[in-house]
């Protein structure tokens, strides 16, 4: 198999690390791994301050999506699944931490405040987790048309649990079907606002290095029958939302297993849970062989929103939906430099 480019942040190699680094020098070498985390239309929302040997995370609003995600829920949520991270590194390093969520009550970006301490938590289960890290892609393609197995599929509602989140599993043929009428209509609807389609534009501009999305996957630039070139400036300017919601459609049909992840409320603090278990579930995924893709649009619509809820019949709030299953590699997402994002 040929090996996919990488960029020089998934280049990260745990043996980089000097074994007499100090506490400090360990805790931001942790975080090289912490913003490989996903994040919607790949922003990278965080912002992480180093004092000595605690880092707190901030969101960074000024990588917001205010039409897609106008409340900074997605926001949120991509930066619970870089705390993961942190955490993941922090424990595969043997660095017992403390961790305090949302620890000023006059900055309300303030996410959260990592402290190395001697007697903090370091959690066993999460070390074996650090090279899932690395492989962890999201897969644009269609998957391959076999079944999960049910052991890996407990272990991914399983993580998911683990984070204070509820997974909700769909495979059988006409649920998906309902749920793929559903991401179509989110993606007719979407697409008829011109302000989704500039700033979705904004983020697949082929200038950007750094963030941003890479090309959509060929079935639905075929679909489109659109030049990669060309694509942010066509989407930009005409409602393609038909043919992209038939790709969509065709995406989930031929996807094994949606997971919808959920919380029992619906404010910052289950946001960030709810990235904390997604990544969480990710990472698992990752070392099992499977990969997963977004299907976000019905949750970023409110209507749309409580129709999936009572579509599958649940008591709790949807904060993602997942499609997961076996592809063919895919290449990372650019990472912006360190610098950038750690002061």
């Amino acid at each position: 198999m040929t090996a996919l480019p990488q960029t020089d942040a998934w280049s990260v190699d745990e043996h980089q690390l000097d074994s007499t680094a100090s506490t400090g020098e360990k805790l931001r070498f942790a975080l090289r791994y912490a913003v490989l985390a996903p994040s919607n239309h790949n922003t990278q929302p965080w912002h992480f301050i180093l004092d000595g040997d605690s880092a707190t995370l901030c969101a960074d609003r000024l990588r917001a999506l205010p039409v897609v995600d106008p409340f900074d829920r997605e926001l949120i949520i991509g930066c619970g699944a870089a705390l993961f991270n942190l955490r993941v590194a922090l424990s595969h390093f043997r660095l017992a931490y403390a961790i305090t969520l949302f620890p000023s009550g006059l900055d309300p970006d303030a996410l959260a405040h990592v402290q190395i301490v001697p007697d903090g938590h370091c959690d066993a289960a999460l070390a074996p987790l650090l090279p899932a890290i690395l492989k962890r892609v999201t897969t644009r393609e269609i998957f391959r048309d076999e079944p999960l197995p049910l052991g890996a599929l407990q272990q991914l509602v399983d993580a998911a649990e683990a984070e204070g989140a509820d997974a909700v599993c769909v495979s059988s043929a006409p649920m998906r079907e309902k749920l793929a009428e559903l991401v179509a209509e989110a993606d007719r609807i979407q697409f008829d606002d011109p302000r989704f389609r500039r700033e979705l534009a904004s983020w697949i501009h082929p200038r950007r290095r750094e963030d941003g999305m890479p090309a959509l996957s060929d079935r639905i630039t075929a679909v489109l029958d659109l030049a990669a070139p060309l694509f942010a400036s066509v989407i930009r300017t005409f409602d393609l939302g038909g043919g992209l919601a038939a790709a969509h459609h065709a995406l989930v049909e031929g996807s094994p297993l949606l997971i919808c992840l959920a919380t029992s409320t619906d404010d910052a603090a289950a946001w960030l849970s709810a990235g904390q278990a997604l990544e969480r579930l990710l990472l698992v995924a990752a070392n099992a062989g499977i990969t997963a893709s977004y299907l976000n649009q019905p949750t970023e619509l409110s209507a749309l929103r409580e129709r999936l809820r009572t579509t599958l019949m649940m008591d709790t709030v949807p904060q993602l939906l997942l499609r997961v299953g076996r592809g063919r590699p895919a290449a990372h997402s650019p990472r912006r430099p360190l610098p950038e994002v750690v002061s």
